[in-house]
């Protein structure tokens, strides 16, 4: 086992002369990102045609100008002038592209404009209308917006209508709900000749009812829910001519219900790529298509016995080479592949996760994000496509916020870990790596904050042989020869990770606070988790709950090994999956926790949605057995302590059937537990809303866990 035990905090009350304040719950839960956000440099952004870099003001209303070396920076233009140039109100410079050194685009009310500096001018581009949603911006002078499920551009000319269809049939949007990667549903070429947007045809997806409480009578909010095992959405990909109107559709080749993913343009806008996963999500095939819809080949295809994920599109080097990314050794890397789709060879073979590809210069050096050697932080890298030779940009251990300039010559480097708030420096990295300029050393933001201690490290998970890193919270005032209570906060699904090399270790503030009254706060991320490679994420297929629970329970023995914990006082508390983790620690693992608090919790896999649900647990049909172990109804009469569901009554991602269906089983059992709704929440609180939400799960664990 390793520690590494680290005093995050400095000028504790016992270390300074200064009157030390106490944190608030209210301060803990609302400005954790606000008054307590360490000290930063505001939207830097590198000019094209040029080394020099801008930012933001601290209240974002100046533009200013620095160089790679230079210790002065030069103000450019204001909000204030920017709102005079254009007519419209600019609460602050959100610069959304730069046309070159003296000119950017920026959006003001409704309107997009380029404004140049030095003429102190600014040109209106094109306007949308008020109910606009979902909009994409291209430098040729158009913007994509959707209104309801149709799909529209405003051109300099002005507005084009994509679509135009039924309440069924959604357009421009994101689809597969949001898996894959997909965060958009539109997509422009490079030149901005064609716009490729998404569709999804609802109409075979059953309704569900979510209460609208705010009308008098209260009012049905129906929305399309794809549950597993059920009829699935139908994607296509449209690709619309902008100069001709018109628009053709690319289907998927297999059945009707395969996801269409990660949509990528090819060099010259003749080519657009697709990835096509059938629905058991265990085939990938990623398909080239013309601008006509015409279908060219099928240039990558990928297996497996678990599941294909695909979540990068294709990045092109040069008119004839492309970079692909995969899982299928084990850990995400980088192929190089001919515009034909054959192999030319694994850029990368690392045993680490690359996470996304940033860029490429003229010597074919390929940059791209990854963890590093550490699952706990977030590099940078860059590799060359034809030597293979990779080097590593980001020096210091932490996790990593990287621009690079147009060229690649140099990058602007945030980071922060576990000992330091946020540091900021400039390098030149076009030969050899060198940093040419310290920007920023933050300060501790806490300093005249009681506030405590955290402790990393790893234990063994239940195979004996991974390693599973934890975080572990402990008061300003840590007595070793005290007994203390635990919280146990949980998350333990995939694609997620709790304990980061980052500043206050990836926890929330409000963890502190409970220090503060007390308690020790731990987490571990257990098998399952993210940023670990296919092989310690896979073990969850058709079993979900199995592997994590054992591993959080290798972690409550942790606990008990320590002395100064109260083996008899440990709660758990956890959110989404991390609700579904709550609610089976405290009915699959009967006494071990005196109290849970689960939120918005998965009780039933079968209620969950398709696109999820079936990566890990396949449909309902093809996993009984699976989904029967996982399903908490089943042990409802198990429970031991005190056990509180919480869910947000309008929520769409984890609906409330799941705490409904689990409250109606212990009634019919007998079994006496807590639920408390949210009105008109989704799948979160948020807002002021969330310091009553945490101080009713804190009170409920401090209450509770005796």
């Amino acid at each position: 086992m390793k520690k590494l035990i680290l005093t995050l905090f400095i000028g504790l009350t016992a270390l300074t002369s200064t009157a030390q304040k106490e944190l608030t719950l209210e301060d803990a839960v609302m400005n954790q990102y606000r008054a307590y956000y360490p000290k930063n440099t505001p939207r830097v952004q590198w000019l094209p045609n040029s080394n020099n870099y801008v930012y933001l003001s601290a209240d974002y209303q100046t533009l200013l100008q620095s160089s790679p070396k230079g210790t002065k920076s030069t103000e450019l233009i204001s909000a204030a002038t920017v709102a005079k140039l254009t007519g419209q109100k600019v609460g602050w410079l959100n610069i959304l592209k730069w046309e070159n050194d003296n000119e950017f685009y920026i959006k003001a009310g409704r309107n997009y404009y380029r404004v140049n500096i030095p003429k102190k001018s600014a040109f209106k581009i094109n306007s949308i209308p008020e109910k606009a949603a979902n909009l994409d911006f291209n430098v040729s002078g158009k913007t994509a917006y959707t209104i309801d499920n149709n799909l529209y551009i405003s051109t300099p000319k002005g507005d084009k209508t994509v679509t135009f269809y039924d309440a069924q049939i959604v357009s421009g949007q994101a689809i597969a709900r949001s898996e894959f990667g997909i965060s958009g549903g539109t997509f422009w070429s490079p030149n901005g000749t064609y716009l490729a947007f998404y569709q999804k045809d609802e109409s075979a997806v059953a309704d569900y009812p979510l209460l609208d409480i705010n009308a008098t009578p209260g009012k049905l909010n129906s929305i399309k829910y794809p549950m597993a095992g059920q009829k699935s959405e139908k994607s296509k990909v449209g690709i619309y001519n902008v100069a001709q109107g018109k628009t053709i559709y690319i289907t998927p080749k297999g059945n009707s219900e395969d996801y269409l993913t990660n949509v990528g343009w090819g060099p010259n806008e003749e080519f657009i790529y697709i990835a096509e996963v059938n629905r058991d999500q265990n085939h990938m095939q990623l398909q080239k298509y013309d601008v006509n819809g015409k279908y060219i080949a099928t240039i990558i295809e990928e297996k497996s016995d678990k599941w294909t994920e695909p979540e990068h599109p294709v990045y092109f080097v040069n008119d004839n080479q492309f970079v692909w990314m995969s899982e299928k050794d084990g850990f995400m890397n980088l192929y190089l592949h001919e515009v034909s789709g054959k192999l030319i060879k694994q850029l990368t073979k690392n045993k680490w996760v690359a996470q996304d590809i940033l860029g490429h210069d003229e010597n074919g050096n390929v940059f791209f994000q990854g963890t590093g050697e550490s699952p706990l932080e977030t590099n940078h890298f860059k590799v060359n496509i034809k030597t293979g030779e990779q080097s590593r940009l980001t020096e210091a251990k932490g996790t990593h916020h990287v621009q690079f300039s147009y060229d690649f010559t140099s990058m602007y480097d945030s980071y922060s870990s576990f000992d330091t708030p946020n540091k900021e420096s400039v390098w030149s990295i076009s030969k050899k790596l060198k940093k040419t300029k310290e920007v920023l050393t933050a300060p501790n933001p806490y300093t005249d904050v009681t506030i405590g201690t955290a402790e990393f490290g790893t234990i063994k998970a239940a195979d004996k042989n991974t390693d599973l890193h934890y975080r572990f919270i402990k008061p300003s005032n840590f007595d070793e020869n005290k007994k203390y209570p635990v919280l146990v906060y949980v998350y333990g699904g995939p694609h997620a990770q709790m304990v980061t090399n980052s500043w206050l270790g990836g926890a929330s503030l409000w963890m502190y606070w409970l220090a503060e009254q007390g308690y020790l706060v731990y987490t571990v991320d257990n098998r399952g988790s993210g940023n670990r490679g296919f092989e310690f994420e896979s073990v969850i297929h058709r079993n979900l709950g199995d592997n994590e629970m054992a591993d959080q329970i290798k972690g409550v023995e942790f606990l008990k090994s320590k002395p100064y914990v109260d083996g008899n006082r440990i709660a758990v508390h956890g959110w989404s999956f991390g609700g579904f983790m709550t609610t089976s620690l405290m009915l699959r693992y009967p006494g071990v926790f005196t109290t849970g608090v689960a939120g918005g919790p998965v009780t039933d896999w079968k209620y969950y949605e398709i696109m999820y649900g079936e990566r890990y647990m396949d449909r309902p049909e093809q996993n009984e057995a699976g989904y029967k172990k996982a399903k908490l109804a089943e042990y409802v009469d198990k429970l031991e302590g005190k056990l509180l569901l919480i869910h947000g009554t309008s929520d769409d991602v984890v609906v409330m059937q799941h705490n409904l269906s689990l409250v109606k089983a212990f009634v019919e059992a007998g079994v006496q537990m807590d639920f408390f709704p949210y009105p008109m929440h989704k799948h979160n609180v948020r807002g002021k809303d969330r310091v009553h939400l945490m101080r009713k799960v804190l009170t409920y664990v401090i209450e509770n866990n005796k």
